[in-house]
């Protein structure tokens, strides 16, 4: 797959990168690879997020290569304060970590890119020059954690407790309190206590209101 330039890159200005890593190891991995590229070059380097927001300021990277996990401002943090205060600067996010929060979190924050550490030399110097670009990119691992989150739908009533989804889904059916704990095969008494804690956690006053708002979030619409 052919690699993503910007055509000011192409004979002209190279890509300037900083990178930000806690390792020094890893640090001096990269400059090593990327020194070896035509068109990229590292202006910088650093060892936290509070460090990497310092010297985007001073540096004006095109690109900063970006670790998550670093002592003091980690990398999200530094994301979100470098993509507000420095949108001409595109984040590449390399990190051993794939967790499907940090992964939310950090392109939420403005990472135009995600991979994880160990991608091949072509894999980086393609995603560098993408988000040069003004493009996105994630490594495979990635793309497929991304889409099985995005295929998931979200709960609803995300406040309440399972068991108090499942009175709610038959609160909004209409079902009284008496059969709620029937079919559910808990005291009545229960029941109530679970309807006590939901309209508290709905911020509601009444039966009515709870169903109004259990619907509207999709509960009590089926048989």
């Amino acid at each position: 797959m052919p690699a993503l330039v910007r055509t000011s890159t192409i004979g002209r200005m190279p890509i300037r990168v900083l990178l930000a890593d806690d390792h020094p190891v890893v640090r001096g991995g990269l400059i090593a690879l990327l020194d070896t590229l035509p068109g990229i070059t590292v202006v910088g380097q650093v060892g936290d997020g509070a460090a990497a927001l310092r010297e985007v300021a001073l540096l004006r990277p095109d690109v900063i290569v970006m670790d998550l996990r670093m002592p003091g401002m980690d990398g999200v943090e530094a994301i979100r304060r470098i993509a507000t205060g420095h949108p001409g600067t595109a984040i590449l996010v390399l990190t051993m970590f794939d967790e499907e929060t940090l992964i939310t979190e950090a392109l939420a924050a403005g990472a135009r890119g995600y991979l994880l550490k160990g991608a091949e030399q072509e894999e980086i110097e393609r995603a560098i020059r993408t988000v040069a670009a003004g493009a996105t990119i994630f490594s495979h691992g990635v793309v497929e954690r991304i889409l099985r989150r995005s295929a998931t739908p979200p709960t609803p009533l995300p406040q309440l407790t399972d068991r108090e989804r499942e009175v709610t889904e038959l609160l909004a059916r209409g079902v009284s309190n008496a059969a709620i704990a029937d079919r559910l095969g808990i005291a009545p008494k229960t029941v109530g206590n679970h309807i006590s804690a939901i309209f508290l956690k709905l911020g509601v006053a009444s039966r009515a209101e709870a169903i109004v708002q259990a619907r509207e979030a999709g509960l009590g619409l089926g048989r």
